[in-house]
C-alpha cells in the first residue's frame, strides 16, 4: 500500500475549528468525497466512526484551553480504489503507545470510559 500512496489525487482539505459542534461538517465533507468515489455504504459508515473517534478526540482533548483549529484532507487514489484521510491541528501531543493498556479482563460497565 505504502508505494500506491505516490498516485494521490489532488488533497481536498477543511479547515474548522476543533469543537464537536464541527463535527456535522466534517462528516458532510469526508462522506462527500467517499460518495465520489462511489464508496460502498457498509465502508463508508466505518470510515465515518472513525472520523468522529479522531476528530471528537481532537476536538475535547487537543486544546486546553478550548480554542485551536484542525484541517482534515482527504485525497482518493488516482485509480479510486482508496483513499487517505489525514487530521491535522496543533494541540498537545498525544502518544496512545504510552498510556497503559486498559484491562478488558473487567465487565464492560466496570470499565471506565474510553481507552480502546
Amino acid at each position: 500500500m505504502r508505494s500506491s500512496l505516490d498516485n494521490l489525487k489532488e488533497i481536498k482539505e477543511l479547515k474548522v475549528d476543533a469543537r464537536v459542534e464541527e463535527l456535522d461538517a466534517v462528516l458532510a465533507f469526508i462522506d462527500a468525497e467517499l460518495e465520489s468515489l462511489n464508496c460502498p455504504a457498509n465502508i463508508q459508515a466505518k470510515l465515518d466512526l472513525a472520523v468522529e473517534e479522531v476528530f471528537v478526540n481532537i476536538a475535547s482533548y487537543a486544546y486546553k484551553d478550548g480554542a485551536g483549529r484542525a484541517v482534515i484532507e482527504f485525497a482518493a487514489l488516482e485509480d479510486a480504489s482508496g483513499a487517505v484521510i489525514t487530521f491535522i491541528d496543533e494541540g498537545m501531543k498525544y502518544n496512545p503507545l504510552e498510556r497503559p493498556d486498559p484491562d478488558v479482563t473487567l465487565p464492560a460497565e466496570e470499565r471506565g470510559i474510553g481507552g480502546l
